[in-house]
């Protein structure tokens, strides 16, 4: 499983920062992922967007996480050794991802270590933060993934 991976659990160590993106945001990208997954109005209609409190058509929180999670995907997660993730820890929506916005941000490893129960793998705990154009936060998260040891010999 570690041929051909850059990152084994090893490279995870405490204050290792990954880039995300950029990641243009499209209306159409917008709509689409609202029309399947949340279809309020501020997610499907430009007008409806701007009369809502989010001031204009505004990407659905949960897309907000997808597209962080496929900028995690392209800049390191199909690079590493990666065997998922337990859950969240937690999610914030700071501001507004809003058509035409560019997004970017980190991934920062927080904390790693080996598991005991599991000879092998280690746990490795992420923050992420996403901002726009204009530097502003717009979601931060954090969670635990499971990732494999290059060194099996490697002990807590």
């Amino acid at each position: 499983m570690l041929e051909n991976k850059k990152y084994a659990f090893e490279d995870f160590t405490p204050g290792t920062v990954f880039h995300l993106g950029p990641y243009p945001v499209s209306a159409e990208e917008i709509i689409a992922f609202a029309s399947e997954f949340d279809p309020q109005p501020m997610h499907l209609d430009e007008d409806a967007g701007k009369q809502s409190l989010l001031g204009g058509l505004a990407a659905s929180g949960w897309h907000t996480c997808c597209m962080l999670m496929r900028m995690m995907i392209d800049s390191f997660v199909l690079d590493s050794a990666s065997q998922g993730a337990p859950g969240v820890d937690f999610v914030q929506w700071k501001k507004p991802v809003l058509a035409g916005d560019i997004l970017h941000g980190t991934s920062t490893v927080l904390s790693s270590r080996p598991l005991q129960s599991r000879p092998g793998l280690g746990l490795v705990q992420m923050r992420q933060e996403l901002f726009n154009q204009r530097d502003e936060l717009v979601a931060a998260s954090e969670n635990p993934f499971f990732v494999l040891l290059r060194d099996k010999g490697v002990s807590s």
